[in-house]
């Protein structure tokens, strides 16, 4: 199938896409806003942006917010690497995802409209696919590399190694790990169920709580003013109540 690398960088990275170029891979690179960018963001006609709405709210680089709906259009032909010989250039599309920044207020215009203000998140890329496949494909990986990211948290920071079975066991171990957290986070509230492994293990599993044993009957201390007492408990009651 087709291969694309996605990466995610300040500036452009020749020699990324000079690898892809010669692996036959194609290539989806974040970029930021930069000077040349941004005059080429801001020359695209008003009538070009196409309004995509997402199924489920997705999270918002910049800040974290979900959002639900955004626009999203094309420059077929820009041209990175200007300030490197021609050989390097590489012209390819500049896919460019804007939302509206609600935290600031609309500009006036010239004849007195009102502007919204717009946050921008182009990509750069060769791939075949239409525009919105291209920029769904595209943040669909960012989601993945979440998670990768996530995983430093957890057993996967024991790789590599240089025995392939110690790297199979930790992935086994991080992949068991990961999907228990999640169905304990889900299990314990709203907030937990979106929490990252580290924040997981913090409320959750790492309780600074007393044990103490009577009768054959153990008993849990749980710290005074915990302020995750509540979530734990509904946690604990859920996963030890009889079954349905």
């Amino acid at each position: 199938g087709m291969r694309i690398l996605r990466a995610d960088s300040q500036f452009y990275n020749a020699g990324v896409i000079a690898a892809c170029h010669r692996a036959g891979a194609h290539f989806s690179i974040t970029t930021g806003m930069n000077p040349s960018i941004k005059r080429a963001v801001h020359s695209i006609p008003e009538d070009a942006w196409q309004h995509i709405s997402y199924p489920t709210a997705v999270p918002d680089p910049a800040t974290g917010e979900l959002i639900s709906d955004a626009e999203v259009a094309e420059i077929p032909q820009y041209t990175a690497f200007t300030s490197r010989k021609k050989s390097e250039r590489v012209t390819a599309r500049l896919i460019v995802r804007r939302v509206r920044d609600l935290a600031k207020p609309a500009v006036m215009g010239e004849q007195g409209e009102l502007f919204p203000v717009w946050r921008y998140h182009p990509f750069f890329t060769d791939q075949p696919a239409a525009t919105l496949q291209a920029e769904r494909e595209h943040r669909h990986h960012a989601v993945i590399e979440q998670v990768i990211a996530d995983t430093k948290a957890g057993a996967l920071a024991h790789l590599p190694s240089g025995h392939f079975h110690a790297n199979a066991a930790w992935l086994t171990l991080w992949a068991m790990t990961y999907n228990l957290l999640r169905a304990a986070g889900s299990l314990t509230s709203a907030f937990h169920a979106k929490a990252t492994t580290a924040t997981l293990r913090t409320h959750l599993v790492q309780v600074p709580a007393r044990i103490a044993r009577s009768a054959r009957r153990i008993t849990l201390h749980l710290p005074h003013n915990w302020p995750w007492q509540q979530a734990w408990t509904h946690l604990f009651d859920t996963v030890h109540g009889p079954p349905g």
